[in-house]
């Protein structure tokens, strides 16, 4: 039954556990293997997060031939993401910490006493307190040495008998050829003296090397596995979210049940204090809502009937009950959830590199310790045993883990931190590509402004008030459903008590509305409406050429046949638009308003914006064009929407920014998705990319150099091999660590 259902929500495009790998040569394995697959586009490995993103014809493709492929290669896939709960995410993690764990308490138990005898059995005074010969001490070694292999070092051979049966190499290689060459050599000397007399003879042998390789590696994979942990515990969080339980209202009758069996159509109630379980509609009550998690809002978000409720967030001060519109797999966190770890599944391109070098890495270290054996055999006339200690160094420092580490731990992390301050990005090239952009282009309706009009201005004449100007225009636009209607009543409930009534009422098309107000004849329309109602409109000729050269539509306002004033109403810019606009300057980035508004109002929003370049009168289809023209040029850009009209220009830059609060057309077309509709966060998004970015070469260039001078040491016999296991532990960890810097990124 298991498999129908993973078959049944089997898609195009999934991500999966892969367990098994421990270096940058595993990563491309696992990936040829799934592209040899036949229906298979891409594949995609990252080793931070151990996790394949898989794009496929899933009429071709079943999630069995995935897993038989990568069986076929030595690894092994767990269930698609999102099929797990979060428990059994959990408790996989640890049981595999804990199995780590155990066996490093086991090597370290065993590796201790190793070390101490093998160091001190060569003073007179260790053989006056214990009454050994070196035969009887070498054989006490061997028994301590083999558990540590043959337990805790298991996987290192185990690995490596997978990798010979398919004729390729990896990390595992290189530990177990090191440490196996070394024990082999050892117990040879001990158990069969004969055949090798001179090393016999000398009593030199390497237990203490073998067993101290392993020990510092699994010290180091165990510190590395536990840092990578902290590398998606923006995952973690996002997780830990939802509530296991909902309160639902079903025929009359409150009750707890777990979110899981909750439907669409549900009533549920929420209390101050609690978290929304899933997404839905306020029916009744009105409070504010925390959506920091989700958003990265920091302010609380009033909530009243009709508004939406995400699942998550935190209800802060009211009781309420919602209609449920999404639930499981559908609700918004849960689609965040899945961008977030699909994003961090994916490869970046500066990865590349690293993967070009990967793919010929070991094979060539194999070969370049063969040859440092041979040359201090052979041509330095060296001692077997000091050409075997200077082949397993070679062996065992070169080991490729910092090297597959450096980019995705910092990928991960980085796509983590941007998704709690509410920037979702889509993969690891949407956020590698956004430190390069050069050009800006924004959207103006819904994105540098509110996206709705709004009273900016009431210009009031002869001996009236603002607050009569607006409650005689708000009482005959109220029955009116053209959106300057909708503007003018907004404005007047927030600032009046009450509105009066308006009788006879009547609206003429593309003019304005007439009715009685408290006896008085009322009119609210446009210059060609007063010319037409003989009224006249000479007194506010100077206020309104001055306002509709500021991009504002204007109402006049006429009572008893005489105007009494003039409402502006305009889409207001966002509060953070100007700031954000400032900063993006300051970083040296064009920023462009694209608009099919006219030149008129497009000047004067993107005036208030701080913007100079405006591109007015574009239509839908040509946005997508002025994208390419400015591509053309040697730009990298940026298109920032939120609209449908929006989606091929957010599909043709080489960076789509959708807001949050947009369409889901949108955000779908996007690289990069701003959740709460700040352009704020497009700096913040930009900063990020570029300190990923720097994180990343700074792993790359210290992974580089660690091999590029610790090979040749080794080779020349100036590292002992424990100085190379406990060098090449602590290589991963420095990776790790320094892309966990990221963590503290501040805005």
């Amino acid at each position: 039954m298991a498999n129908v259902a993973e078959h049944k929500d089997l898609q195009g495009t999934i991500t999966v556990p892969v367990e098994g790998m421990s270096c940058a040569s595993c990563v491309l394995r696992v990936e040829k293997a799934l592209k040899k697959v036949e229906g298979v586009s891409a594949a995609t490995v990252n080793l931070a997060t151990e996790q394949t993103t898989i794009s496929f014809d899933p009429v071709r493709v079943t999630l069995e031939r995935l897993r038989a492929a990568v069986s076929e290669a030595g690894y092994s896939l767990g269930k698609p993401i999102g099929q797990d709960t979060p428990e059994e995410v959990a408790g996989r993690y640890n049981a595999g910490l804990q199995r780590l764990k155990t066996e490093l308490a086991v090597s370290v138990t065993l590796t201790v006493p190793v070390m101490v005898i093998s160091m001190f059995s060569m003073t007179s005074w260790f053989h006056g307190v214990i009454p050994l010969g070196m035969k009887e001490i070498n054989f006490l070694l061997l028994l301590l040495t083999a558990p540590v292999l043959l337990f805790s070092g298991r996987r290192f051979f185990t690995g490596f008998w997978k990798t010979v049966s398919h004729a390729t190499a990896d990390m595992n290689t290189l530990v177990a050829l090191g440490t196996g060459a070394a024990f082999l050599y050892s117990a040879t000397v001990v158990l069969f003296p004969a055949w090798l007399e001179g090393a016999a003879e000398a009593g030199t042998v390497y237990f203490d090397t073998a067993a101290t390789i392993i020990t510092l590696i699994l010290t180091g994979r165990y510190i590395e596995v536990r840092a990578r942990r902290r590398a998606s515990d923006a995952i973690r969080s996002l997780l830990s979210l939802q509530p296991s339980v909902a309160r639902v209202i079903r025929e009359g009758t409150e009750s707890d049940i777990p979110v899981s069996q909750v439907t669409l159509g549900d009533v549920v109630v929420v209390r101050p204090g609690e978290r929304i379980p899933v997404d839905g509609l306020v029916a009744s009550g009105s409070t504010t809502v925390d959506e920091s998690m989700v958003t990265g809002e920091s302010l609380p978000v009033e909530k009243s009937p009709g508004q939406r409720l995400v699942g998550g967030t935190v209800n802060r001060n009211g009781s309420v009950t919602f209609t449920t519109t999404a639930v499981g797999a559908h609700t918004l966190l849960a689609q965040i959830v899945k961008l977030v770890e699909e994003a961090q599944g994916s490869k970046a391109p500066i990865q590349s590199l690293a993967d070009r070098i990967a793919a010929v890495f070991v094979p060539a270290v194999i070969a370049l310790a063969l040859l440092t054996f041979i040359g201090w055999q052979f041509a330095a006339g060296a001692t077997f045993t000091h050409a075997l200690v200077n082949f397993i160094a070679v062996l065992i420092i070169a080991c490729p883990c910092a090297l597959g580490l450096a980019t995705p731990t910092a990928m991960t992390v980085g796509i983590g931190v941007a998704a709690t301050h509410g920037i979702l990005v889509r993969n690891a090239a949407s956020l590698e590509k956004a430190k390069a952009v050069t050009t800006i282009v924004m959207d103006k309706t819904g994105t540098l402004t509110e996206g709705k009009p709004a009273v900016t201005d009431v210009i009031v004449m002869r001996e009236n008030t603002r607050e009569g100007i607006l409650r005689f225009a708000a009482a005959v636009e109220r029955q009116s459903e053209h959106p300057l209607a909708e503007a003018v009543l907004e404005s007047a409930c927030r600032s009046l008590p009450e509105i009066p009534p308006a009788e006879s009422f009547r609206s003429l098309t593309g003019l304005g509305v007439t009715g009685i107000v408290e006896g008085r004849r009322v009119a609210a329309g446009n210059a060609l409406m007063m010319a037409q109602e003989g009224i006249d409109s000479s007194d506010a000729l100077a206020h309104g050429e001055r306002l509709t050269g500021e991009g504002k539509t204007l109402l006049y306002v006429a009572i008893d046949g005489a105007v009494a004033g003039v409402i502006a109403v305009a889409d207001r810019i966002k509060p953070t638009s100007a700031g954000a606009v400032r900063d993006l300057r300051r970083m040296g980035i064009e920023v462009i308003m694209l608009t099919g508004d006219n030149e008129t109002t497009a000047r004067a929003i993107a005036s208030r914006a701080g913007i100079e370049h405006v591109l007015a009168g574009v239509l839908p289809a040509g946005k997508a064009e002025c994208i390419r023209r400015l591509q053309a040029e040697g730009k990298t850009v940026a298109m920032v929407g939120d609209g449908i009209n929006d989606a091929p220009a957010l599909a043709q830059a080489d960076v789509g920014m959708a807001l949050g609060t947009g369409t889901d057309i949108a955000m779908e077309a996007a690289d990069i998705t701003l959740m709460k509709g700040d352009l704020a966060t497009i700096a913040l998004a930009i900063r990020l990319s570029s300190g990923t970015l720097k994180i990343i070469r700074q792993n790359l260039f210290w992974a580089f150099l660690y091999n590029v001078i610790a090979i040749p040491l080794a080779a020349f016999g100036l590292l002992t091999p424990v100085v190379a296991a406990g060098a090449m532990a602590l290589s991963s960890v420095s990776v790790v660590t320094n892309s966990l810097r990221l963590r503290r990124f501040v805005p």
